[in-house]
């Protein structure tokens, strides 16, 4: 089975404007990374208890925090950053999940070693707490490139993988040779896609994501989650998680409008591989 879930601050930077376009759109589950327009990891305990209390009375669960861990600089103060972690894998533990998204640190080219070790250890430090960290593929970070995340991949184990087509495509790695070394290995998927020829974000199934070719290689007996990341408008937080300017093929008269439309759009790609909604999910 299939299930969906989003990064609904792309809809509304308001929790209670998230709420709304989820169940609107019929998902059950949500990766939390903006709540009322500040980064899920400057949050303190006592918020992220009011937080899930709201989420869980709409009948939302939280998939996974979609946290900023790692997307900071190799040379940067790391001790300080696993700090955070730790602060993050709390609030992880508070809103029931145990999964935590994760990059692995900019100008980090050069510092294979370092990139690995630091990783090594965050995934204990994630460990103590009961909770798995997720590396996300990001350009501009070590782990860009299939060969880096390979790299990565056998180096470094517990760590878990998320696949997002758009951000290989956009460090010009091919869609069909990523798929092929890391499908099977890929924990679960953030769904996002892109046209390579212009750089501009598009609905699922508008690019050259291979969006299609992904779903249908997902075994009919597995249960795996995607979760929709779409950047098809400028949401509140954009200018933190990412320094480039967006390019949008389509236009929008909102964000929640712009949700929506990729919701459809991946529900299009599901019913076109034969998937039908079910309690919980999407099965064939």
């Amino acid at each position: 089975m299939i299930r969906l879930a989003a990064f609904a601050d792309e809809a509304d930077s308001r929790v209670e404007g998230q709420i709304e376009a989820l169940k609107r759109n019929g998902l059950e589950y949500i990766e939390l990374r903006g709540l009322d327009g500040r980064n899920i990891a400057t949050i303190t305990e006592d918020e992220a208890r009011a937080y899930a209390k709201t989420y869980a009375d709409a009948g939302i669960k939280v998939w996974s925090i979609g946290s900023p861990i790692g997307k900071v600089d190799i040379s940067s103060d790391l001790e300080a950053h696993k700090n955070t972690l730790r602060h993050v894998c709390r609030l992880a533990n508070i809103f029931g999940t145990d999964k935590i998204r994760m990059f692995s640190f900019y100008g980090a080219y050069e510092s294979e070693e370092k990139v690995l070790s630091e990783l090594c250890e965050m995934v204990k430090i994630a460990d103590e707490y009961g909770v798995k960290l997720y590396h996300e593929n990001e350009k501009e970070i070590f782990g860009d490139t299939l060969e880096r995340v390979l790299k990565i991949r056998d180096s470094v184990e517990g760590l878990c993988h998320i696949y997002d087509p758009a951000n290989y495509l956009e460090c010009k790695q091919d869609a069909d040779e990523t798929l092929a070394a890391l499908h099977a290995t890929t924990d679960y998927f953030h769904i996002k896609d892109v046209i390579s020829a212009t750089g501009e974000l598009v609905p699922a199934g508008f690019g050259n994501g291979k969006i299609d070719k992904l779903i249908s290689m997902i075994p009919e007996d597995d249960d795996k989650t995607l979760t929709l990341e779409p950047h098809l408008a400028v949401f509140a937080g954009y200018s933190e998680i990412d320094n480039t300017e967006m390019k949008n093929k389509f236009k929008f008269n909102s964000n929640n409008e712009a949700f929506d439309a990729a919701v459809n759009a991946l529900k299009s790609v599901l019913e076109a591989q034969g998937y039908k909604k079910v309690d919980g999910g999407y099965a064939k």
